[in-house]
């Protein structure tokens, strides 16, 4: 049927100046009606409309949206058709219906026109009928033919016009309107992966119970190689027509380069099925809010804080940077954590570095492998760095424990660690193996203590003085050979006999047979003092050999207790009100005592001292003591 249409309309009569038994190239009449050519160019149709209705006629029946959507494309999508039906027929316009249209009203992006009952006037008939007054109708048809040749040939509102003529109440309206381009779509990106949303549903506990302190996913884990977000091409807008159907054409839409959004991890790759951008690496997703670039990286960035509303408690895999403040009874266990904001709430680290930019208030940090850095006020809170360094600008009531401690200011507080430098101290309770303050005294009522930890090495000081004693036995027997050895050799003739068989053993003097007899004689005389000179001299030489054993052996049994002591140090630069300083045995290291529960370590240094030495206790003055392992301590 489609096929006939467009054939009867290709091979239809070309006169132009009769449409009606002969309709333009695009035009063609069917049993069913007028149907217009698709397969030809859209001016082509308007041009074979345009001759139609300049050459006198008009369509009847005519399907006006129809008609708009074949000839400039506004309306639904008419897929693969060959011909549409647009009317009924065509008919010649009578040049007195014709004058009942009176010229539009326009404007620059619509028209106007005045509707009103019309009426033909009184006629008289030739044969002296006479026809009376009566009322005259307009046609939608004509009326559409006639605007079009007055340059209306887009956006009539058909149902407004029909109402306005089937009205007998005069009325202006506004029939016809430009139609405004569409905007297109500007390119954009969408998410792919269900993996990039967070899920603040309580988390569920191995045993099956909730935790509602804590949302189940809020920082999903990015593995590597994930499809992350996918372009989405612009696509154009629809054009918009004047009244005259000139087209306007609409804003082209914006591009994005996906390779712009790609950050550290990240990377544009092409697909059978479009550009993704896609994670190169495993870690966790983070969003430049400047330039919207998207990263995977190994530290988690958040900017809205640690609470019950936004996060809950946090339990993370990897490294974690807070712009926000954590609140009250929030936990954060991680490891690398960076807090921007202040806590309030109970940060725990794994290891790395643990950085607060501002204050820690009523809340904790502990780190079991690293550092702990605060910039601004600790207060009643309690820091722990199992074997890490602590560095706070300023502390009040607070439980501090770690290897090495560096306060500016402190003020109430328990610290403990094996090296301890305060700047200014105050009514604290201080221990360490090397402490040093510029300045320490009480603060109101509360007393400042400071303990040097010394470590207890006593098992060593039993072999020590057993050994001391051997040596000095041994030393003593020595010098009463050595006196008997010096006594038997000052005897006159002992000392002859002695000289003489000196010289024979070295061939300085030759005897004859007569001296020697001679010498045996001397010799018998004093074979009993040289035989008690030779006891004592092998005496004196196996207790020499003792004595150097058992003194080597002293040595070392004392340099390890110096080595087990290791250092003790106390230095107060200045002291402001009354001060105490003692030393604190301890066992083992000070890794027990550092990890002491903060109640017990405030009873440990704030109760009453049990054994130690006191080495200072005073108003005013300075203190730089040492320990001197082998004198056991050192005077102040």
């Amino acid at each position: 049927m489609v096929q006939d249409v467009a054939s009867a309309a290709l091979a239809a009569d070309r006169e132009p100046e009769a449409p009606g038994p002969g309709l333009p190239i695009g035009l063609g009449k069917q049993a069913d009606g007028i149907y217009i050519d698709l397969s030809m160019s859209k001016p082509s149709l308007v041009a074979a409309v345009t001759h139609v209705f300049q050459s006198g006629w008009y369509f009847t029946g005519l399907d006006y949206p129809a008609l708009i959507n074949a000839l400039y494309g506004v309306g639904p999508d008419l897929g693969a058709l060959q011909a549409l039906r647009v009317a009924d027929d065509v008919r010649l316009f009578d040049g007195n219906r014709l004058a009942l249209y009176k010229a539009p009203k326009v404007s620059l992006s619509y028209a106007e026109y005045y509707f009103q009952q019309l009426y033909q006037e009184e006629m008289t008939l030739p044969d002296g009928t006479v026809i009376p007054e009566r009322p005259v109708y307009l046609d939608i048809d004509e009326f559409i033919a006639d605007m079009w040749n007055k340059g209306i040939r887009f956006g009539i509102d058909v149902a407004a016009v029909k109402a306005a003529m089937a009205s007998t109440k005069p009325d202006r309206i506004t029939f016809a309107t430009d139609l405004e381009p569409e905007k297109g779509q500007d390119a954009t990106v969408v998410e792919v992966s269900s993996d990039l949303h967070r899920s603040d549903a309580p988390k569920a506990r191995a045993d099956g119970r909730i935790d509602l302190q804590s949302f189940q996913n809020r920082f999903p884990q990015i593995k590597a190689h994930m499809r992350l977000l996918k372009k989405l091409s612009p696509v154009p807008g629809l054009p918009g027509f004047d009244l005259a159907g000139r087209k306007t054409d609409p804003e082209p839409p914006k591009d994005l380069t996906l390779r712009f959004l790609a950050g550290e991890g990240t990377e544009a790759k092409m697909f059978e099925d479009g550009e993704y951008l896609v994670s190169t690496r495993e870690g966790f997703l983070s969003v430049d809010a400047k330039s919207n670039r998207i990263s995977i990286t190994d530290k988690i960035v958040s900017l809205e804080g640690v609470s019950g509303r936004t996060t809950g408690n946090l339990q993370l895999a990897g490294a974690y940077e807070e712009y926000g403040d954590v609140q009250e009874q929030r936990e954060v266990t991680g490891s690398d954590i960076t807090v921007h904001g202040n806590v309030y709430g109970n940060i725990n680290s794994r290891g790395g570095t643990v950085v607060l930019d501002k204050n820690l208030v009523s809340g904790s940090v502990h780190n079991a492998a690293g550092n702990i850095n605060i910039a601004g006020v600790a207060s009643n809170s309690v820091i722990y760095a199992a074997n890490g360094a602590i560095t706070i600008a300023r502390a009040e009531n607070c439980v501090i424990s770690g290897g090495k401690v560096k306060v500016e200011e402190a003020s109430n507080c328990e610290i403990i660690g094996d090296e301890v430098f305060i700047e200014v101290a105050e009514g604290c309770a201080v221990a360490g193996r090397n402490v040093e303050m510029e300045n320490a005294g009480p603060r109101r009522r509360t007393e400042m203590v400071i303990y040097v930890l010394v470590k207890d090495v006593t098992q060593f000081d039993q072999e020590i003085a057993e050994l001391e004693q051997r040596v000095a036995a041994f030393a003593q027997a020595n010098e009463a050979s050595q006196r008997e050895i010096d006594r038997l050799s000052a005897l006159p003739d002992v000392r002859r006999y002695l000289a003489l068989a000196a010289k024979l053993r070295t061939q300085e003097l030759v005897l004859t047979p007569e001296q020697g007899q001679h010498l045996k004689k001397i010799a018998g005389a004093v074979a009993d003092e040289v035989k008690a000179l030779q006891k004592s001299q092998q005496d004196l030489q196996a207790g020499q050999t003792q004595h150097k054993l058992l003194n080597d052996r002293l040595l070392r049994v004392i340099e390890q207790k110096v080595e087990a002591a290791g250092i003790a140090r106390c230095g107060l630069h200045m002291v402001s009100g009354e001060t105490m300083v003692r030393t604190m045995p301890f066992a083992a290291d000070t890794t027990a005592l550092r990890a002491l529960q903060p109640k017990e370590l405030k009873a440990r240094l704030r109760g009453t001292p049990s054994g130690g030495e006191l080495l200072f206790a005073d108003a005013t003055g300075s203190l730089d003591w040492h320990l001197n392992p082998r004198l056991r301590f050192a005077s102040p």
